[in-house]
């Protein structure tokens, strides 16, 4: 207890930036995915796109077009896992060298002095960060791959299908690309919030601003930007 009570008065400033950290990043999440049930967001407004895409797709005999519009989405996650482990090996890299950095970190202005193990710590958090994101773009590619093979057992125009099977085929189909799409909307943010984390090597008061930044950036982005009003208007409404 006594070691625990010491700790926390030694670095208590730094508990308190990473335990903010969490609540941003862990919050946000969940905040986004119960908001886009019930309010106007990227996230909504482009499954509706999907549904469009995926009846129309059924009324199309060759849809060449739209495998290739999914093979583009999956070049686009495949791209972030291999920078994703990239990244990872680069950390591994500055774990090993961690005196050398905190010597440069520590010629910054307003920069707090930090320990090896605190450094460690730090660099461990981003690690978790970041295959937490690779995790979530290899599962993303995943169902973009399970995409592919629904589009291949789609039924065609010349058979007997009535518009309830077509609507429920098309409504699977754009599910299973909004889970891709959720999921490597997930991947993005984490590397959105390991920006903040990079405030936490100078100091723990720029970490906590960094993450509140970043949160407000994708709220802003999501929620309230230029792209989803151009995406909610109507055919009547482009001038």
């Amino acid at each position: 207890m006594d070691t625990a009570i010491s700790f926390f008065s030694q670095n208590w400033l730094n508990v308190i930036a990473l335990a903010w950290f969490l609540i941003c990043f862990k919050g946000y999440m969940f905040y986004a995915h119960r908001k886009s049930f019930t309010t106007p967001c990227l996230a909504s407004v482009m499954h509706m796109y999907r549904f469009e895409w995926m009846l129309r797709m059924i009324d199309r005999d060759n849809r060449i077009s739209d495998t290739s519009a999914i093979a583009n989405l999956e070049r686009s996650v495949s791209f972030f896992a291999s920078t994703t482990m990239l990244i990872l090996a680069g950390l591994m890299t500055v774990l090993g060298s961690t005196e050398q950095a905190i010597d440069i970190v520590s010629d910054i202005p307003f920069a707090t002095q930090a320990t090896q193990q605190e450094w460690e710590l730090k660099i461990l958090l981003l690690i978790v960060l970041f295959v937490y994101a690779f995790f979530k773009f290899t599962w993303s590619l995943r169902q973009y791959g399970f995409v592919s093979v629904m589009v291949g057992s789609a039924v065609m125009p010349g058979e007997a299908a009535n518009e309830q099977v077509k609507n429920a085929s098309a409504d699977r189909l754009a599910r299973m690309t909004s889970m891709a799409a959720n999921n490597f909307n997930i991947g993005l943010r984490t590397f959105y919030f390991s920006q903040a984390v990079l405030g936490w090597f100078i100091n723990p008061i720029l970490f906590m601003g960094l993450a509140t930044l970043v949160t407000w950036i994708l709220y802003r982005r999501e929620f309230s930007s230029d792209t989803l009003q151009i995406l909610m208007m109507s055919g009547g409404e482009v001038k």
